[in-house]
């Protein structure tokens, strides 16, 4: 079977933290729904999946491999980015409320690994093939804007801030991938060319621009965060470790990702650089995405049962299984609205 859970399906998404008040006597009950995009495998091949409020919904028939990546809510429309299998190569994919639309002709392989939505601009960040390397590429309303024109790129994640979009991804410098920040097109790195680096996830708050990825120590990734370019580490490079996503609600800066344990990788949640352990994970897998909402902290990802890989929500530390377990599954990305 293949290695649903390799590095290169382990992506992810930039997201919105969203604020409210605190319930009094004369307010209005706030409705709270959970939205979560990931992927179950049927025993032939995965189907990208929606969860709300922990039910399923197939967004394919499960004849193709498919994947869903990335999900955004606005109003009462759902998105959800991904990709499927036409039987030759990979095509880049946005649901609205379960429609999928192809935004790549198949002819070569595409990927859609994040959507934002601002006002009636649908963004979508991802990578599509030139028929011989990956190009990390953006797509607003449905037209595709390359990136990058080197040997190889990706985009991961992307926030629009006023009238700034932020992509997050990588390039290849012919050596090494390089962690890059693109900022209405224009690249900046993010670091050094010397090792390995990635740039996962994107989001900005208050003027400050937060990303998180990993950065090579020359023996081992280490999940790390920059914030307006400036480097922390997250983790002190002794085992392998990533950081997947970044979310802010005022002072407090909220990073999904995973870290090698010695024996296998272990879902992680850092708030202001300090660690939660969420709970032992398998292969390429951990906290994928975290949302904040109010008081609350959602993070999704998998958990391992011994024997699949059981798609996971984490409301405050607290998990809760998505899947039965009965087939490998894994969340990718959450969204949270409050009504």
């Amino acid at each position: 079977m293949k290695n649903i859970f390799k590095k290169a399906s382990v992506l992810l998404i930039a997201l919105l933290a969203l604020s409210c008040s605190k319930d009094d006597d004369n307010a209005p009950q706030l409705t709270t729904s959970v939205y979560v995009a990931g992927v179950e495998f049927n025993n032939t091949n995965l189907v990208a999946t929606l969860w709300k409020d922990g039910v399923a919904s197939a967004l394919t028939d499960g004849t193709n491999w498919a994947e869903a990546n990335s999900v955004y809510v606005s109003g009462n429309d759902v998105y959800v980015a991904g990709r499927e299998y036409n039987g030759t190569t990979y095509v880049a994919k946005l649901w609205k409320n379960g429609v999928a639309s192809a935004l790549t002709d198949g002819t070569t392989q595409a990927t859609a690994n994040s959507v934002y939505v601002s006002g009636n601009d649908v963004y979508v960040a991802g990578y599509k093939s030139n028929g011989t390397n990956n190009v990390a590429t953006l797509w607003k309303n449905g037209v595709a804007s390359s990136l990058s024109n080197v040997v190889d790129s990706n985009a991961y994640s992307v926030y629009v801030s006023g009238n700034d979009v932020y992509v997050a991804g990588y390039v290849y410098n012919g050596t090494n991938n390089v962690a890059t920040l693109w900022k209405n097109g224009v690249a900046s790195s993010l670091s050094s060319e010397v090792n390995d680096a990635e740039a996962n996830s994107v989001y900005v708050a208050g003027g400050d621009v937060y990303v998180a990825g990993a950065a090579s120590n020359g023996t081992n990734l280490v999940a790390t965060l920059w914030k307006n370019g400036a480097t922390s580490a997250l983790t002190d490079g002794t085992n392998r470790a990533r950081a997947l996503s970044v979310c802010v609600s005022g002072n407090d800066v909220y990073v999904a990702g995973l870290e090698y344990n010695g024996t296998t990788y272990v879902a992680k949640l850092w708030k202001n650089g300090v660690a939660s352990i969420l709970t032992g994970a398998s292969e390429e897998n951990g906290a994928s995405s975290v949302y904040v909402s109010g008081n609350d902290v959602f993070t999704v990802g998998s958990e391992y049962n011994g024997a699949k890989n059981v798609a996971t929500l984490w409301k405050n530390g607290v998990a809760s299984a998505l899947t039965d377990g009965t087939n490998s599954a894994a969340a990718r990305s959450v969204f949270v609205t409050v009504n």
